[in-house]
């Protein structure tokens, strides 16, 4: 997933309530961790493909992941934020909701004020 993608997709899950943030698991990879209350944490597109897929990550180990969601490659951004909102990761093999959960209290940007500063300005 191309970062500035990844930091929209964060963006917009973090207005709807989900604590997600930006990863980068490599150089030119980006992605999206969204941490779950229970100490586990979901790791979106860190891979490098066009589908949209999750591991569910406990202290380094997998315990779970999120299969490939059909059609994914062609998802817009709306799109994969509905998606990532709408995942049940309670089983090992986490499945889509039908609808997405209501949102939460929005949480604020990662980074807050020195955003910019951190990431070298190298987005708008």
């Amino acid at each position: 997933m191309d970062e500035n993608r990844a930091r929209r997709i964060v963006d917009a899950l973090r207005e709807r309530g989900v604590d997600a943030h930006l990863v980068r698991p490599g150089q030119y990879e980006s992605g999206v961790r969204v941490s779950l209350p229970d100490g586990r944490e979901a790791l979106w597109d860190t891979d490098g493909t066009a589908s949209l897929e999750a591991q569910v990550m406990r202290d380094g180990v997998l315990v779970g992941f999120v299969p490939v969601i059909d059609g994914s490659e062609s998802f817009d951004e709306s799109q994969v934020v509905d998606a990532i909102a709408r995942t049940d990761y309670d089983q090992p093999i986490a499945r889509q909701l039908r609808t997405a959960p209501p949102s939460r209290p929005a949480l604020a940007p990662e980074g807050g004020l020195f955003r910019r500063f951190l990431d070298g300005f190298r987005y708008r």
